[in-house]
């Protein structure tokens, strides 16, 4: 799909904003303007404003081109990755299996430990979706696990290679300086991205300015290269309800649009990350916020949770912030697993995760009332009400589960047609007394 790359391998710049500038529309847009159903210009228009982006690595040859903006549907993303105490590739390429599976639109590779070299190299060969990291991860893991050992030059070297892997955004923490760090100590969780905690822990250590920002035009660089699209990561997002739209958070928002116009500048694309835990009365405010601080770039929400006590159903409590998060704005919303807080998630919770926010995306996309987002829902209506079960699972997010629970009291391929469930039974059923309504009183109900 992506041979056209080859044509331009000469390029001095090969982004999808680079060539949307110049007035040239790429098969990748071509693409996506036919899956999104959105016309081919208003993609390229849209890609060279910045409020769209297409994260296609150059180098990721086999992926499949998908957009991420408000012009879009809702897009979400999910986390795998491996820890220091879980580490296996043949577990995270079944982690994969089931985010292409049940319809991820992007992974994030956020392994700590174990070969990260090879387990990268393994998810993006074996992903048709972009693969994104937080590559302060395996800088910290090539300083011998001390964040004091880490330079710039390593730095650079560690994006570099991730980039020439095929990795087609990295999460960078650069928006986090040090003089927010008295904004920290009002809070009553602190800093609780790893990234932006390494951050605080570096620059305290040296008393230096964060060198993700230092080092910033560099990054660009390499991004503009092998089109790598950043996700700006929010280093002080709120880790509690008490924490949301504080200083720190919307300090770091602040310099989260002043680096987006310069990778702007530099024909990069960008993507925002956001928060993190907010009460639901905050999240439209939060959208809002983002867009004006951050001129429009799309928003990549971590739920938001809207309570902090769900732990082991963090994927519903993040998911209803989701939801609200993508009806007033959000492009694409991360998901989150059962075990958020609590453990590393295995595919069982990944197939959790990925469902609850495919739920999430989709109602904010009928929300905004997208372009054809409720026809399935009708379709579904109109299989529930002529009592077409294996249309019913066909139409699910998830048809496996569907069926599973269709299965456990009426399992015979004989109830397929039943116009009935086990709930109701088949004197119960509202729909079929329904019908037999209409049937016998044809001229009141209004049927011819």
């Amino acid at each position: 799909m992506r041979d056209w790359l080859d044509n331009h391998k000469n390029d001095e710049v090969r982004t999808q904003m680079y060539y949307a500038k110049k007035g040239i529309i790429t098969p990748d847009m071509e693409y996506v303007a036919k899956i999104e159903k959105l016309d081919v210009e208003l993609v390229r228009s849209e890609i060279a404003r910045g409020r769209l982006i297409i994260p296609a690595n150059v180098n990721h040859r086999n992926l499949v081109p998908m957009a991420i903006g408000i012009a879009s549907m809702c897009k979400i993303n999910a986390n795998i990755g491996s820890s220091a105490l879980a580490s296996d590739i043949n577990g995270e390429i079944e982690k994969v299996d089931v985010c292409l599976k049940y319809g991820a639109d992007t992974i994030m590779d956020l392994s700590t430990g174990g070969d990260l070299d090879a387990i990268r190299e393994a998810v993006i060969s074996h992903s048709s979706v972009p693969v994104g990291t937080v590559p302060i991860y395996q800088i910290i893991h090539d300083c011998g696990n001390d964040i004091n050992n880490l330079t710039i030059e390593a730095m650079l070297k560690t994006l570099e290679k991730q980039a020439q892997q095929g990795v087609s955004y990295f999460t960078i923490h650069a928006g986090f300086l040090l003089q927010f760090m008295p904004h920290v100590a009002k809070r009553k969780m602190g800093i609780v991205s790893r990234g932006g905690s390494l951050m605080a822990s570096w620059m305290m250590h040296y008393h230096k300015e964060n060198p993700f920002y230092e080092a910033y035009d560099d990054i660009l660089d390499i991004c503009r290269k092998y089109d790598v699209s950043l996700s700006l990561g929010d280093s002080l997002r709120p880790g509690c309800l008490a924490d949301a739209s504080d200083e720190a958070q919307l300090s770091e928002l602040k310099i989260l649009g002043e680096l987006t116009l310069r990778a702007w500048e530099k024909d990069v694309q960008v993507m925002i990350e956001g928060p993190g835990h907010v009460p639901l009365n905050q999240v439209e405010r939060n959208m809002k916020i983002e867009r004006e601080y951050c001129h429009e770039a799309p928003f990549y929400i971590l739920g938001p949770l809207t309570t902090d006590i769900a732990a082991g159903y963090d994927h519903i409590s993040s998911a209803i912030g989701a939801a609200v998060g993508g009806w007033h704005g959000a492009s694409m919303l991360c998901y989150v697993t059962p075990k958020e807080h609590l453990g590393l998630p295995n595919a069982k919770d990944v197939r959790e995760g990925i469902i609850a926010y495919k739920i999430a995306a989709h109602s904010a996309d009928i929300a905004r009332g997208r372009k054809d987002a409720r026809v399935r829902d009708d379709e579904m209506s109109d299989a529930r009400y002529g009592f077409d079960w294996n249309r019913q699972f066909e139409l699910c997010l998830d048809p496996d589960r569907a069926r599973e629970y269709h299965d456990e009291t009426l399992p015979q391929d004989v109830f397929k047609e039943a116009e009935f469930c086990s709930m109701c039974g088949p004197k119960f059923c509202s729909y079929k007394i329904t019908q037999q309504i209409v049937e016998a009183h044809p001229v009141t109900m209004g049927s011819k």
